[in-house]
């Protein structure tokens, strides 16, 4: 079994509503349990935010070094042009 080390912490009235209420509920068995989810929500999307940022920059690196032509403004908004008349088209609005 993992030893917990106890620590104190201070949370706005608001907050400290919301966990007695889980509590309360029977949702969780103690205001520790419910700290302890929300860590380990707060773990796993901090950590798939820094995946993103990390696959962004090598997507940007790898987009840096590209030697291939790219694409005009001029084409870019031309597509985005018909995309959107498309769409007027399709809701009936022109």
């Amino acid at each position: 079994m993992t030893t917990a080390e106890k620590i104190s912490i201070a949370l706005p009235p608001e907050m400290v509503a919301i966990v007695r209420g889980a509590v309360a509920t029977g949702e969780y068995a103690s205001s520790s349990e419910v700290i302890r989810d929300a860590l380990r929500d707060w773990t796993y999307k901090r950590s798939a935010r820094q995946q993103g940022i990390a696959e962004l920059r090598q997507l940007w690196q790898e987009a840096m070094y590209d030697k291939a032509p790219g694409v005009s403004a001029d084409e870019v908004l031309d597509r985005l042009e018909r995309k959107y008349q498309a769409i007027a088209e399709a809701a009936g609005t022109k």
